[in-house]
């Protein structure tokens, strides 16, 4: 990748970016000075005019054909990873960037430039690696999108996701009284509500979820369930009663959610923490083997050997009499 940039009071500031890959991994350092903003619009392809006054670093194993260069901006950036260093991006940097869906970057993020997230209708995951706290800008980036955001905080090996689902406003008309009205539709207005002095309150979110309940479809609920259940964050016992009462209540709906999407990972969670009962186990079973998903079915009819391999030889010796 060819970026070009400025020195700016002793370290790097990012103008643009070169090249043909979609996923955009930033350095930490370009020519000894290390990175520490990102310019205005620097990956918007609505940039009036380009800076002349810059300078040029490839990055290390750069093999790119210099014919395939592109400016990495618009529709040619779906993802980007910002190095720890970076402390500041500027406005409008990712405005128009349509297909942009993921960012990465650390707490030592503060500074977010006006309008940096317009016209991101597809942005669908954050991730953040903390180092100071659990302070971060992740309130004021959810502040720009409508859409269901998926955050995952990184702490060491540990992390934990949360998901803010998707809000919208719809004015409706009330023809009799000749007026109009704002319905709001989707919690993700009130999730995004959950942040005191940048640091997520994790009471509050986790008070919001029989609302969600009521107003969000169950593949939200089900990955807002697991993303507290498995996360390192702690929570109270009554909030972990009503995500476990959630997920017991429709579990094999979720199961089903969980086979379609592949997700063993979270299907072993559920065998680790006991969640079936045999009758579940069986119809769980069922619906994997429907999807002809071999590897989950052999994982599941495995627990259900190991779990009720005596319930199982019984019933079996009932048969034989009968």
């Amino acid at each position: 990748m060819r970026i070009e940039y400025k020195v700016i009071n002793g370290s790097a500031q990012i103008i643009r970016c070169f090249g043909s890959d979609p996923v955009v991994v930033l350095p930490e350092m370009v020519d000894g000075y290390e990175v520490k903003s990102v310019a205005a619009y620097a990956f918007s392809a609505r940039k009036s005019t380009e800076d002349l006054d810059v300078l040029v670093y490839r990055t290390e194993g750069d093999r790119t054909d210099r014919s395939l260069e592109m400016i990495l901006a618009g529709e040619r950036v779906e993802q980007v990873i910002f190095p720890d260093t970076v402390e500041e991006i500027g406005n409008y940097i990712f405005y128009g960037c349509k297909m942009l869906e993921k960012l990465e970057f650390s707490d030592n993020l503060v500074s977010l430039g006006s309008g940096a997230f317009t016209g991101c209708g597809r942005i669908r995951a954050l991730k953040v690696h903390l180092y100071h706290g659990r302070k971060t800008c992740v309130k004021e980036i959810l502040g720009d999108l409508w859409q269901r955001i998926d955050v995952e905080f990184v702490r060491g090996e540990q992390c934990a996701r949360f998901v803010f689902p998707e809000h919208y406003e719809e004015a409706v008309e009330n023809t009799p009284a000749r007026i109009l009205f704002t319905q709001h539709h989707g919690s993700g207005n009130l999730y995004r509500q959950c942040f005191y002095s940048k640091e997520l309150d994790c009471g509050k979110y986790d008070e919001i979820f029989p609302l969600a309940v009521v107003q969000d479809p169950m593949e939200v609920l089900a990955d807002m369930t697991f993303g507290r259940l498995m996360g390192f964050e702690e929570m109270t016992k009554s909030s972990r009663e009503r995500y476990e009462g959630y997920l017991k209540e429709h579990l094999i709906e979720i199961s089903q959610y969980l086979i379609k999407k592949l997700d063993l990972k979270t299907i072993k969670f559920l065998s680790e923490r006991k969640y079936w009962d045999k009758e579940t186990l069986d119809e769980v079973i069922r619906l994997a083997s429907k999807e002809k998903d071999t590897e989950i079915v052999s994982f599941l009819m495995n627990e259900r050997n190991r779990c009720y391999r005596e319930q199982i030889t019984t019933e079996r010796k009932k048969k034989f009499a009968l």
